[in-house]
């Protein structure tokens, strides 16, 4: 279930036994942010992090690296076996070691998930060091499947079968200390005649919020950020409004997201008439379309050359949206959602009649291919970068010319066109867009790959656009 607290867990949990000299790796799975979503980084980031921590590792980990060449293109099996499993077993080690997991359920492939677990679980095997693995995730069929093939013992909670009053206890303790801090800020710098009351917002009312929060998590923190956001208005009247949901009822947590997200959402129509509400609802689906949907963060800069849109017009619109998206003053650097349950809110299939601002996937995901297509076609050619020189190692490369001929736009589009063009669930033909693009800009694109060190994906890449070749144009 999204927004019940596991990252938190796992970040404190991972906080917790690296004060205590325990924590020998970690890694956060998270979907849409790039390389953090893909299993095959898994095992060599785990197996740097246990060199870092364990000096004894250093020299059985690169032997392996050494004799087997190409290790992070391998199988999990393999990577996990001569990058950790066979290292860790050459060494003694007197404490225990644990290792991190979070959000296995956001890793990109779910028979790697499966694979994942089943590694890790052969741990068990290891006699000369005890190895501890804390794993989080959502309960889907992968995950579930995982475990159900591991090797060894393994403890399972899940959070929501966690007693209610345990998790309203513990929403109330964070409502309590945020809505404090709110309090006290608002207060050291508003007018006496406009200070909030020191027992503000009131047990009752914190109570209210818990009980409509339970067992979300990202409702408490959501709705703070939403408080505490004064360019609408002050905490008191942010929270009225969070308040008016409290009479809902909702037929599952999902709903409950309803009471999360529609308060902050709803301010951007408020008050205003039916065509102009049309108006605003269009531009957020075209600016917070893409966001939700990028496969990796881009800044808003980069975004906008992406969407060719004004950046400020863009930034403009994110402006109403702090509360849900970490928007950067930086235009150079990263738009990210505060949590994945905002997509889950906007894309939901059966809130399509239900929810104004609800994100048609298929529909934008198909604006990006085409605007990355079009990007390419703009500024892709041959020897991008100046090289002069065809067999020029990749390491060779000078990083800043690189960054003078590929922007971070242009990276992108050159690495998920085809992501965006799969999840459009459109068709390929002959002379269209992407047809056109494949006669003039093939090597043009795979020249990029090289250059940005992604070739490895153009295979799987291909095999997907060969999916998508209209078979009546073969016939």
């Amino acid at each position: 279930m999204a927004g019940t607290g596991k990252s938190t867990i796992s970040r404190t949990v991972a906080k917790s036994f690296a004060k205590d000299g325990l924590l020998g790796a970690s890694f956060f799975f998270k979907r849409g942010e790039g390389d953090r979503g893909k299993a095959r980084l898994v095992f060599p980031t785990i197996a740097n992090q246990l060199v870092d921590k364990i000096p004894d590792l250093k020299h059985p980990v690169r032997k392996a690296i050494d004799e087997h060449p190409g290790l992070s293109n391998k199988a999990l099996r393999n990577q996990f076996e001569h990058l950790i499993l066979e290292p860790l077993g050459s060494i003694k080690h007197t404490t225990a070691i644990v290792i991190v997991v979070d959000a296995l359920d956001e890793c990109d492939g779910d028979k790697d998930v499966e694979t994942i677990i089943a590694q890790l679980s052969r741990a068990n095997d290891l006699r000369s060091v005890s190895v501890k693995i804390f794993i989080t995730s959502r309960p889907e069929l992968p995950i579930r499947l995982g475990f159900k093939n591991v090797q060894g013992k393994y403890q399972g909670l899940a959070l929501h079968q966690i007693p209610e009053p345990v998790v309203e206890r513990d929403i109330s303790t964070f409502l309590e200390y945020e809505l404090a801090q709110i309090r006290d800020k608002y207060n050291g710098q508003a007018p006496d005649c406009f200070q909030l009351p020191l027992d503000w917002p009131g047990k009752d009312v914190i109570r209210t919020l818990a009980q409509m929060a339970v067992p979300l998590f990202i409702f408490a923190a959501t709705i703070c950020r939403f408080v505490d956001d004064t360019a609408w208005s002050d905490p008191g009247d942010q929270l009225k409004k969070i308040l008016k949901y409290q009479a809902k009822t909702f037929e599952s947590d999902l709903d409950k997201l309803d009471a999360t997200y529609l308060p902050i959402l709803d301010q951007l129509t408020v008050g205003r008439t039916d065509v102009q509400k049309s108006r605003i609802l269009a531009e957020f689906r075209d600016a917070v379309g893409p966001i939700v949907l990028l496969a990796e963060p881009l800044s808003v800069s980069s975004l906008a050359r992406l969407l060719n849109i004004p950046p400020a017009a863009l930034y403009g619109k994110f402006n109403s949206l702090h509360s849900v998206l970490d928007v950067p003053s930086d235009t150079d650097a990263p738009i990210r959602l505060f949590h994945l349950s905002f997509r889950d809110f906007l894309v939901d299939p059966a809130k399509r009649t239900t929810n104004d601002f609800w994100i048609d996937e298929t529909k934008y995901h198909n604006i990006l291919a085409e605007r990355c297509i079009q990007l390419m076609r703009q500024h892709l050619k041959k020897d991008i970068c100046g090289l002069q020189a065809p067999g020029k190692l990749r390491s060779e490369i000078d990083q800043q010319a690189i960054k003078a001929n590929l922007s971070p736009d242009i990276q992108y589009a050159c690495q998920y066109w085809v992501h965006h063009l799969k999840e459009s669930k459109g068709t390929a033909s002959d002379g269209g867009l992407v047809h056109s693009f494949l006669i003039s800009h093939l090597l043009h694109w795979l020249e990029v790959l090289c250059i940005i060190g992604r070739i490895s994906e153009s295979i799987g890449m291909i095999d997907n656009l060969l999916a998508f070749i209209d078979r009546a144009d073969i016939i």
